[in-house]
Parts: C-alpha cells; structure tokens; sequence
C-alpha cells in the first residue's frame, strides 16, 4: 500500500503503516545522527518541539543554504537512543540498515522507515532547508529543519505493530543455510 504524509504525523497515521508499505512524507523533518541522540540524553530537550515529528539519520551536505546531498545513515549507531526519541513524541524515524535491537520500543508508538543508501543527490531534490540548531556539532552532526515535498519513496521496514522485515530477512536466511 501507499501512504501520502504530512508532518506532523499522529498516533493514526503510525497505526495505519504496516511493514512493506511506501511511503512519501511532506512537511518538516529534521535531521539528527550521533551527536544530535547524545545532546538529546545529556539535555533531556532538544531546541524543537519532538511531538509528531520525523526524524531522519542523515548528516546532510548543505551549500549557501541549499541541500546537495542528504543520504541516510547507518541507523544502527543510534538505536540505543531510540525509546528517549520515541518518548518525546517522535513518530517515524528514517535510515538504512534497521534499529531492530530497539525495535520493541516502538511498539503501537513509531515506525521506522528506510531510505535506500547512495540516494542522497535524489534526496537533496525533495528537501529544502528551514533552519539549523546545534551547528557548533558541525554540518554532519547538526540538527537541520528540511522541509520535504513528497520525500521518498520509503519503506516502512518496521512498524508499530511488531512487524520487522530486517528480523525476517535474518531469519529467511538463517532457515536456508
């Protein structure tokens, strides 16, 4: 199924997402990779209002203002931080590779979506940047406010249901070998 989003997203919207579907979301999404999760835990707050909101594991190229680049991250490095995030309100996180060790934590609250990796010129296209906080992290590390149009397609690889398609591609292959 497909599912046209806008920010910020509601406890429906998450509901309605089921492992395998695509989805394009339009409104706001901030980015926010290692330091932007360890800002979060040291803080307890971050400088935005996390309810509803989308949170994307990217560290973006941005030149005069202007997106260049904003391909996913490894999601994984961040998993740790994940029931913090989903705590305050973050509805939907986006990367690569999956956040199946903190999985549970967005159970009937959060879905994970994956952006394919190496996308990033593509992605720069559907993203325009609104503001930035934390720039002392750095242009990686920093917690940029895109607004999207129609950014995606992604898959919702987790849902907030129990549905994991890393969990079953892993066990796929385990069972064939």
């Amino acid at each position: 199924m497909e599912h046209r989003l806008k920010t910020p997203l509601s406890g429906e919207d998450v509901r309605k997402l089921r492992a395998g579907d695509r989805v394009w979301i339009s409104g706001t999404i901030y980015t926010a990779r290692d330091e932007v999760h360890a800002h979060l835990r040291s803080q307890g707050s971050l400088p935005i209002d996390l309810e509803g909101a989308v949170l994307y594991h990217c560290g973006p190229l941005i030149q005069n203002e202007k997106v260049i680049s904003a391909g996913p991250t490894t999601s994984s490095r961040v998993a740790r931080y994940t029931q913090e995030v989903v705590d305050q309100g973050v509805k939907a996180m986006i990367g690569k590779g999956g956040i199946s060790e903190a999985s549970d934590a967005l159970r009937e609250k959060a879905v994970y979506l994956a952006y394919p990796g190496g996308c990033g010129a593509l992605a720069a296209e559907r993203l325009k940047v609104r503001g930035v906080h934390l720039e002392e992290l750095g242009m990686a590390e920093a917690l940029w406010v895109f607004e999207a149009e129609d950014f995606g397609p992604m898959i919702v690889a987790i849902d907030s249901h129990g549905r994991d398609l890393y969990r079953e591609a892993q066990r796929s292959s385990e069972k064939k070998t």
